[in-house]
């Protein structure tokens, strides 16, 4: 027996379903396994100091009116206003942050202060190994990204809106944000 009766013709329309009516579904799923990526990610020490965010559709937009504020306000390079425009253009973003604590994992002197203990007296000094895994996840999230087909980059003007608006805590002090786009060109090439 023919599940569709004899609307056949109907029934069929209700089942097919295109790339562009699912896109925001296709671009959600995308965000999710780059998110998996960079939790999974190696860590130092095996500690997990990470914030790992997905931004819907309002909150890009809320992030890139900032962005456009934050140039009107002379604290941000004009090439923010061509980032704002991709980031409202863009079909998902995910958002990756860091904590900055010291790993104690030896008294390397990376961050410049000579031994963790010092470090922790400078609480805004990153510790190289906080900023060593940020990177390493982020190149996770991003070849997941590439994997998937899925046009992507990292963007430190929105980063930098998006701790500017505190929107992943207080002790998330380094993001990289990488918005995510599905169309026939991609929008992060050939900007001005």
């Amino acid at each position: 027996m023919n599940p569709c009766g004899y609307d056949i013709i109907g029934c069929m329309k209700a089942m097919i379903h295109t790339e562009e009516t699912l896109r925001a579904e296709l671009a959600d799923r995308a965000a999710g396994a780059m998110m998996i990526a960079a939790r999974t990610a190696p860590k130092a020490k095996g500690k997990d100091n990470l914030s790992i965010m997905r931004v819907d559709y309002e909150g890009r937009v809320q992030i890139a009116q900032h962005m456009r504020k934050m140039v009107e306000e002379k604290r941000a390079a004009s090439f923010f206003l061509r980032d704002a425009a991709n980031l409202e253009e863009s079909d998902a973003l995910v958002l990756i942050g860091t904590r900055i604590k010291p790993m104690r994992l030896t008294s390397c002197g990376l961050c410049g202060l000579g031994t963790c203990e010092n470090k922790e007296r400078y609480e805004h000094v990153p510790c190289a190994f906080n900023t060593g895994d940020l990177g390493i996840a982020t190149g996770s999230a991003a070849s997941r990204a590439a994997d998937l087909r899925v046009d992507n980059r990292v963007m430190f003007s929105v980063a930098m809106a998006v701790l500017d608006l505190g929107l992943m805590g207080p002790d998330i002090r380094i993001i990289n944000a990488i918005p995510l786009s599905i169309k026939g060109k991609n929008i992060f090439m050939d900007r001005r």
